[in-house]
């Protein structure tokens, strides 16, 4: 295996630079012909579409469309004579680059929202108009508070689609259902919890409308969106009787409509609306996630005299507690991932010195590697491969335009991901192309260190991630270091590699559960110089040594870069955690590979050199 071997085209990603900042002026132009033409002062665009997935399908891209900025995250204001584009800490570097910055502003706020300078964009007095499909109900209310005194905000029409043209078709892919090997439980099972959980609510029904939660209530999958098997559409689950679902009619064929027999009516979405009216006719209570279901559909039930219960979706929780069959296929899947890694390093190891080898490459190669496993179905995310200073940029996304070449010497951090039909994987190593210098190895090493205080933690039941988060950061606080973002995310069973309600930072208050599945991944990064992030999956196990207590299991099985470690900062228990972690990997990969990748594996695996000497 050398630097001359070649592979196919990658499937999964792209790399061509959608944004074109030359677009801007002309959208602008017609977007506010639009607005004048509608007798407002501003229009809000929001990256979200009505289901508010983290990918959303090209005919919902009207951030994009409009402003040229194609990160997950974000919010336009555009006022008659002004425009700013809201980007939270990820995308500072990449909105502007993406955007005409003469015609619109980038400014920095929390992430999906807007801050104080919104007023400026707007004339006092103004009217904002917004798409009531694409904001929540507790955003519409904290954009209202933002504007108070200022402008009013009104909903209406979406203006972007009155001037999208070439607008492309909504998606219509095949539907699957997963067999009990996959599901663990059964669909019917599923909607009786949840019905068991609205009636504990005094809620007669509730309307999902996260496509993540539809899917693992009615044990299905799709291809709507890129990297996450999600099927859009909404459900109105009633407290007793039959839920409704509403798909696309060019999704609805004779196998789904056997796929559902018993469990749901299948309707249009077109029908929803209508059927929402109805639903508040008699003054019922209806659950609905002020987080995330539209403000529409929060509108058309008190207009109809419905009680709203505004709670956190139902499904969520029971969602993050993985069963029995689901953990195992995570485990299958982590399997293939490692097996795949291996192959990856190892290729890296070999190629790296050569100085030959560039971002674009490195993404194309790990792809290949695991189109091997034949079910491989997807990339769970674009591909985060940073060579030297890019691996700086949180977030960074690789192009044909920002394409690097990684110098020897340089540290390259590959943060990626797949979906196996059997799982979901996601895993960030940071690799050593030559020497490194005594601060990377420091620094690489207090990452280490805090992300095994956080794999080897033990801790009572009831404890959040939002207490487990110092575990992880407190090697690199001892040195005056930090990073920005949370420490770990929930991650779902052939679903969202983002998923809520658990992770790890200061934002997740909802306490840990047998089942639960999530990353943990510190990182430190030195703009313009490196970045470091150490990445595996764990889940959520018993502790067998003290009733009472969790602890994590880790999923992820791929070694460490040994040569980036400053063996001397590990205490003993670190080492033996470390050398165990190795060896499991040896034990459970080693006898899948073959040949130099077999040897290259076991070398990679051995234990730390005593302290004292280089790794």
């Amino acid at each position: 295996m050398t630097m001359t071997q070649s592979f196919p085209p990658t499937k999964f990603q792209s790399f061509v630079e959608k944004a074109d900042p030359a677009n801007v002026a002309p959208r602008l132009a017609a977007l506010r012909a639009a607005m004048t033409a509608a007798k407002v002062d501003g229009f809000l665009i929001p990256r979200a579409d009505a289901h508010r997935g983290e990918s959303v399908p090209a005919s919902e891209a009207r951030l994009a469309y409009v402003t040229g900025f194609t990160g997950s995250a974000g919010l336009a204001l555009i006022g008659t004579d002004q425009a700013a584009l809201f980007v939270d800490s990820r995308y500072t570097l990449q909105a502007p680059a993406q955007t005409d910055t003469a015609l619109i502003t980038v400014l920095e706020t929390d992430r999906g929202g807007m801050n104080a300078r919104a007023k400026d964009m707007i004339p006092a007095g103004g009217t904002i108009a917004y798409d009531p499909w694409l904001h929540t109900p507790g955003e519409v209310r904290e954009l209202g508070h933002l504007l108070a005194g200022h402008a009013q905000l009104v909903p209406s029409a979406n203006l972007v689609d009155t001037i999208w043209t070439d607008r492309p078709a909504a998606p219509v892919s095949t539907i699957e259902f997963l067999g009990h090997n996959r599901a663990g439980r059964t669909a019917a099972e599923k909607i009786a919890e949840i019905q068991a959980a609205l009636v504990a609510e005094g809620a007669t029904a509730s309307v999902l409308t996260l496509p993540e939660s539809i899917c693992w209530l009615f044990n299905m999958r799709g291809r709507d969106v890129p990297n996450t098997p999600f099927v859009l559409g909404f459900a109105i689950v009633p407290a007793q009787g039959t839920p409704v679902l509403y798909l696309d009619p060019g999704k609805i064929n004779e196998e789904v409509r056997q796929g559902l027999a018993g469990l749901a009516t299948i309707a249009s979405s077109k029908d929803l609306p209508g059927d929402l009216g109805r639903l508040g006719s008699d003054e019922s209570g209806v659950l609905i996630d002020p987080a995330s279901a539209p403000a529409a559909i929060a509108t058309i039930l008190k207009d109809s005299g419905a009680k709203l219960i505004e709670k956190r979706d139902p499904v969520l929780l029971p969602k993050s507690r993985k069963n029995e069959a689901e953990l195992a296929g995570m485990r299958e899947a982590h399997k293939f991932d490692g097996v795949a890694l291996a192959r990856f390093l190892h290729w890296f190891d070999s190629a790296a010195p050569g100085g030959e080898l560039t971002e674009i490459g490195i993404v194309t190669a790990l792809e290949a590697f695991r189109r091997e496993e034949q079910s491989c179905v997807d990339a769970s995310f674009d591909t985060i491969a940073g060579a030297g200073p890019n691996g700086a940029i949180v977030h960074y996304r690789v192009t044909t335009k920002t394409d690097r070449r990684l110098n020897p010497g340089e540290l390259m951090l590959v943060d990626s991901g797949a979906q196996y039909l059997s799982g979901t994987t996601d895993i960030t190593r940071t690799l050593a192309s030559g020497p490194a210098s005594a601060e990377q190895r420091d620094r690489f090493t207090r990452v280490l260190k805090g992300m095994m205080a956080v794999s080897r933690a033990r801790f009572p039941k009831g404890t959040s991630g939002a207490q487990i988060d110092i575990l992880a950061r407190q090697f690199l606080w001892q040195a005056g270091l930090t990073y920005s973002h949370g420490t770990g995310h929930g991650v779902g069973a052939y679903l969202g590699v983002h998923e809520g309600p658990v992770g790890i930072s200061a934002r997740y208050t909802t306490p840990f559960e047998v089942g639960n599945v999530v990353s943990n991944e510190p990182g430190f990064y030195k703009a313009g110089e490196y970045g470091i992030r150490i990445e595996n999956l764990i889940s959520v196990v018993e502790s067998t040594a003290f009733p009472g207590f969790l602890e994590f299991e880790t999923l992820t099985l791929a070694p460490i870069d040994k040569r980036l470690i400053a063996v001397d900062l590990l205490s003993e228990a670190e080492r033996n955690w470390l050398d165990a972690y190795h060896q499991r990997v040896w034990n459970e990969i080693g006898p899948l590979l073959t040949g130099d990748t077999r040897e290259w594996l076991r070398r990679a695996t051995e234990k730390l050199p005593a302290q004292g000497t280089p790794a």
